[in-house]
């Protein structure tokens, strides 16, 4: 059984009440297996980020249903982790206590904190972060700075660890790392695909990045506009493991010469197996 299981999925908006509904996404069908790491892309309002939102459970389909392990999830839980494009962090905390925030909030209520048993949690909580802080290669010091104090990569780093901290099955990142400079970016996506393979989470990552995707994702799925309608899945590819830098190369040019084809036809594109990205390099010299 898929981890998450997306059928037939239709999301539409109106600008105000009584206006015509604006067609977002328009019957998407998507399953994603636990462990995988899927990058979405695709051009500005084709719906990456509701589809995100749909997967959170912050947003309902007008049909169609999200399953995830086959049952409706129709509220955020500690189930499914979420880090926006811009970054998650209570101003007014110290980065030790944004990465304790969310599991002391889901465990106590507010006269459970009054307990011997917060205290003694909550020392476990602050253990566990400095344990996630030296994963995202800060230091210990840095756990009584505010965010302001810190630069943006920092930040969102922590907001990273954030997220983590209540050990989500789902990752969900929207943009994550798009407001970075590209040095950063390209740490932030070693550190990532690092903590993916160390934690096992399941990660669905939103982005426009063709070179991003391809350097971070197990799969790539892209969403496209068919005419005046909402997106549908356009491509939906696994890629290979490992990849060199000049097969992500070649992969972006293959990506995007198929996606813009597709788009061009306004039909999804079918893939067979002698055109799927790991048959195309066991096949390059």
């Amino acid at each position: 059984m898929p981890l998450i299981e997306m059928s037939d999925i239709t999301v539409a908006y109106g600008a105000a009440p009584g206006s015509p509904l604006r067609t977002v996404l328009d019957g998407i069908g998507l399953n994603i297996h636990e462990g995988e790491f899927v990058c979405v892309l695709g051009q500005t309002g084709c719906g990456k980020s509701t589809l995100l939102r749909l997967v959170l459970g912050s947003e309902q389909p007008m049909s169609g249903r999200v399953l995830i392990d086959g049952r409706v999830h129709d509220r955020p839980d500690r189930t499914r982790g979420y880090v926006p494009q811009k970054y998650s962090l209570f101003p007014d905390k110290t980065v030790l206590d944004n990465l304790t925030f969310g599991p002391e909030a889901l465990e106590f209520s507010l006269f459970g904190r009054l307990t011997p048993q917060f205290y003694r949690r909550r020392r476990e909580f602050r253990r566990e972060a400095f344990d996630y802080l030296r994963r995202i290669g800060l230091h210990e010091s840095d756990a009584r700075k505010y965010p302001d104090q810190l630069s943006g990569g920092m930040q969102q780093r922590v907001a990273i660890a954030q997220a983590l901290m209540t050990r989500p099955r789902i990752l969900l990142m929207d943009e994550a790392f798009s407001a970075l400079d590209p040095g950063t970016r390209k740490d932030m996506q070693c550190l990532l695909r690092q903590l993916w393979k160390d934690f096992g989470a399941t990660i669905l990552f939103v982005t426009h990045n063709t070179h991003e995707a391809l350097t971070l994702g197990t799969r790539v799925v892209v969403l496209a506009k068919e005419g005046e309608g909402g997106s549908r899945v356009a491509l939906d590819l696994p890629l290979p493991e490992p990849r060199r830098e000049e097969d992500i190369a070649w992969l972006v040019r293959r990506l995007e010469s198929v996606s813009q084809g597709a788009a061009a036809s306004g039909s999804p594109a079918a893939v067979t197996s002698s055109e799927s990205p790991a048959a195309a390099l066991s096949g390059r010299s």
